[in-house]
Formats: C-alpha cells, structure tokens, sequence
C-alpha cells in the first residue's frame, strides 16, 4: 500500500520525524511510491493517510498553527495523528498553559514541561504496552505528562511522574522523542494502526 505521511513543519524536529518515517515506511515494505512531505499549509494535507506533529515549542507551534489556518484542518483530519513532546500537548483536551490553542483530539489533560527544565531532560528504557522487542529507550527533553486520560484513552506506558504514552482511535500522543533514537516500533505500531 503506497502512503503519504504529512510532518508539520512549523517549528521542531521535523527532519527527525521525516527521517523515522521514512525508515518506518521501508522496514513494513510499504509500495515504492509511498511519500513523507511537509505540512505548512492546508493544501499540504491533501492526500496525507497521517499526520505527525513534532516536539519542538507548544506555544510557538501553537500560535504558527492558528497563523497559517491549520486549526480547523487539523482537527478535521481524517487520518492518524502521530504526537510527539510538544504535540502531545497540542492534541490534548486540556492543558495546563492558557496560551496554547488545543486541538482536542485526544481526551486527556497535559502537564507541560512536568520534569522540570531544559537541564532535567533524560533518557530511561520503558516498557510500552503492545509493543513487542523489550524496553523502549525514551529521550524526555523538557518533556509533558498526562495527568488524567479519558475512558476511551488506553495508556501505554507511565511514569511516577505521569502518563507518557496513549493512543485514542486513530492517534498515538508520547511525551518522549521516538524520532531522536533509530527505534521505528512505534512509529511502525502507529502506521499499522492507520491500516498501512
């Protein structure tokens, strides 16, 4: 199956996720013309099965995503959504932060940067649930958590300090950088998710 996966690519780590994706993308033997593009505008997401939206800065995403008209599109999507960091705060329901325009796709509330400062970001292995291969080695830069997930949400993996991996429907939300360590399994668990 030939799939086109859109990155948002307004501020993060965008090359990251294109990087992982495309990886992810060859190691299910998806077809030849299967594509990884950006998303900067609402025409970008034509045509996309997916949606990833990167780690970076909530609020700066946030306010880029309400100036180039995506709010409405994004939300609309009807493919997956793929999360991460700063992402998993957007597609929250709530948010700890005024500042930030939510998107309201996954039923939870985000405590942003819940580990405290730039200086406090570490790397632990994590068992995420449904994801075979052993531990999962998770980098947390100025990371968010779930404080509380809805009755629709499964959570895949914690933390003390919160909940650090969900899926809802079509969408997967972790508070962790997948797209920094080489590891495609979820990226790969979430493209199966979506029918790939």
């Amino acid at each position: 199956m030939d799939v086109k996966i859109g990155i948002l690519a307004l501020q993060g780590n965008v090359s990251e996720h294109i990087d992982a994706f495309v990886l992810a993308l060859d190691r299910l033997d998806c077809g030849s013309s299967s594509a990884v593009v950006t998303v900067r505008h609402p025409a970008d997401l034509e045509g996309c099965h997916a949606l990833a939206l990167p780690g970076g800065e909530s609020t700066t995403i946030s306010r880029l995503i309400d100036k180039n008209h995506l709010y409405e599109p994004i939300r609309n999507f009807s493919g997956g959504i793929f999360a991460t960091c700063a992402g998993m705060v957007l597609i929250a329901t709530h948010v700890d932060d005024a500042r930030i325009n939510t998107l309201n796709l996954i039923d939870m509330t985000v405590d942003r940067n819940a580990f405290g400062r730039q200086r406090e970001s570490f790397e632990t292995d994590i068992p995420i649930a449904g994801v075979d291969g052993g531990l999962f080695h998770a980098i947390f830069i100025r990371a968010p958590v779930a404080t509380h997930a809805g009755a629709g949400v499964t959570v895949l993996s914690r933390l003390d300090q919160g909940i650090v991996a969900v899926e809802q429907g079509k969408h997967m939300a972790l508070s962790f950088h997948p797209e920094l360590g080489g590891d495609t399994r979820l990226h790969e668990r979430f493209l199966k998710k979506i029918g790939v």
